[in-house]
């Protein structure tokens, strides 16, 4: 099931979207201002979709955006009071993936969200790829197996779902609870360390065969990414 995050600060308008993507088969979930948002959208294994209000408390729909196109490709609908062709124009130059104005009638916006998933799908990178490349890293999604500069770079199953889940979301930053949990399919504990030993076993792997450049970035207190 697609699962879906509705970032709107007035109860009765997030609950008649959740309540109406409900039923239609979709996962909900709900932020009520832009802090709340960004921390969800960072810190959930898995949101295919969010739609997102622009006038929000603590931190607005256009800075919301802004944050999380830093370390997301994820699809995102604007659903917003403001009608001027300006603000959408300048939220689909922001990243936005469409623009909804208020009122607007829920089997619309359900269509809306279709075609967007539709086309997010399509050019999603590296769903239907059956070689991933960062770099000079090359994962084989056909045989599982990895290479850097060609050389075969021998990993664990962990190690190899660990570095696919990455190289699949490039541009994510995946906290230490997002990787375990999308990896070991378990309730990830504070003070477990094997996110840490692991990302320093595949460091360690991919230095003895380039150790011109870095793959692996840690963001301080927040998680990891691939490296610019």
């Amino acid at each position: 099931m697609r699962k879906i995050l509705v970032v709107e600060d007035d109860k009765e308008i997030n609950r008649l979207i959740r309540d109406y993507l409900t039923d239609n088969g979709y996962i909900t979930i709900s932020a009520e201002n832009g802090l709340d948002a960004v921390r969800i959208i960072r810190d959930e294994s898995v949101i295919d979709l969010v739609i997102l209000d622009l006038m929000l408390p603590f931190q607005s729909g256009d800075m919301v955006l802004q944050k999380v196109r830093g370390f997301s490709d994820i699809p995102i609908i604007i659903v917003s009071a403001k009608s001027m062709v300006q603000s959408k124009i300048d939220a689909i130059r922001m990243g936005a993936d469409d623009y909804i104005t208020k009122p607007f009638d829920l089997d619309e916006l359900f269509v809306r969200i279709e075609a967007v998933l539709r086309r997010s799908q399509q050019k999603s990178s590296g769903e239907g790829k059956t070689l991933l490349t960062y770099k000079k890293l090359t994962l084989d999604r056909n045989s599982g197996t990895a290479a850097v500069d060609g050389k075969s770079l021998v990993l664990t199953g962990k190690e190899y779902a660990i570095l696919e889940l990455m190289l699949l979301n490039p541009k994510k930053l995946f906290s230490k609870s997002n990787l375990f949990e999308s990896v070991w399919n378990e309730p990830y504990f504070k003070e477990d360390t094997t996110i840490k030993v692991h990302m320093s076993n595949i460091r360690s792997k991919i230095k003895k065969l380039d150790d011109t450049q870095e793959y692996i970035e840690t963001v301080w207190g927040m998680g990891y990414k691939l490296s610019d």
